[in-house]
């Protein structure tokens, strides 16, 4: 391995040979130059993906705000005055009927999303009925419902839950700067849980949120090492949101937000690495650049939980500007 470029791609064509990744070898990627960086980052894409083909998810906040926690960035806090009402937890019949029009509207994946530190029994039997309903539709089903035990995810998975997210957020040593409520240890134990389970991990992170480069780089090498990468990596722009520790931060550069899709892409190549929140500040060129740089899954629909994200239409737009088309549901 040559020190200034990382993995040798002639001898290694995915760029996974060597895991565990170190620092090390990941900075010294991410620091490439731009374009060495992205043909890198696309040349592995191709080795694993239809490279114009994206996967469509559309998610739904089925009990919001009220949250315990206090993560820096979120609205949903019960710790933070950004205005928003606690709500009780969805309808199962109301949440089958939104996850049908979705899936109508061709989204291949539903995320159902609560404002908890952790599922309580009570809520158990509610949430087993909304995956079943989902997966009834013939779409694969996600849930985040923050920290969960062996069993609860055990329960899960007999439901058919094909995907649980629960993201690091940042890297180990800046976690306690965002959030204090909730270790980063403990962050790992329900991803231990969910994966022993049998259910796929969804697993990323925030950036923007005041962290330092050496931070999104650690984030990235956690993920990539951990005992099975995750197969669906969330990359998150801070959405600034009034009322929250974090409602003035500073946006980060795009292009260093582009190095890091592109660091994600060559470090979990067959990972899907989703486009998440931030994408309505984003430029239409900001995002072909994500595209180009290995990101192949994005959020459909007017909001994100609590937050606005580009509507369909201007996403349609986008898509055939780029010439990229939606993944198809594969057969249940």
């Amino acid at each position: 391995m040559n020190a200034e470029l990382g993995p040798d791609l002639t001898s290694d064509p995915l760029g996974w040979a060597h895991p565990p990744w170190t620092r090390a070898e990941a900075q010294a990627i991410h620091d490439l130059p731009f374009n060495d960086l992205l043909f890198r980052a696309q040349t592995i894409h191709r080795e694993n993906f239809d490279p114009n083909r994206v996967q469509l998810s559309r998610l739904l906040s089925i009990k919001t705000g009220g949250c315990p926690e206090d993560c820096g960035y979120c609205s949903q806090s019960s710790h933070h005055q950004s205005g928003l009402k606690a709500s009780k937890l969805m309808e199962v019949q109301r949440v089958i009927a939104e996850a049908r029009k979705a899936r109508d509207a061709g989204a291949t994946r539903y995320c159902m999303g609560a404002a908890w530190r952790s599922p309580k029994e009570r809520d158990m039997d509610a949430v087993i009925a909304m995956v079943e309903g989902v997966k009834a539709l013939g779409m694969e089903t996600c849930m985040t419902l923050g920290m969960l035990d062996l069993g609860q995810a055990q329960r899960l998975k007999q439901a058919g839950l094909d995907y649980y997210n629960h993201n690091i957020d940042t890297s180990e040593r800046y976690y306690s700067e965002i959030i204090s409520t909730r270790t980063f240890a403990e962050r790992l134990d329900t991803l231990a849980n969910v994966r022993d389970s049998g259910i796929k991990v969804c697993c990323g992170g925030i950036v923007g949120m005041g962290e330092e480069k050496a931070d999104r780089i650690d984030m990235l090498v956690t993920l990539a090492n951990l005992p099975g990468p995750p197969d669906s990596v969330p990359i998150n722009m801070l959405i600034p949101i009034e009322g929250t520790p974090l409602g003035e931060a500073e946006p980060i550069e795009p292009i260093e937000f582009v190095r890091t899709i592109a660091l994600a892409r060559i470090m979990m190549p067959k990972s899907h690495v989703r486009l998440s929140a931030g994408r309505t500040a984003m430029s239409d060129e900001m995002q072909a650049l994500c595209f180009f740089a290995g990101a192949n899954s994005i959020f459909v629909g007017d909001t994100l939980l609590t937050a606005e994200n580009p509507g369909v239409d201007k996403d349609s737009v986008l898509f055939r500007r780029l010439g990229i088309k939606a993944m198809e549901r594969e057969a249940q």
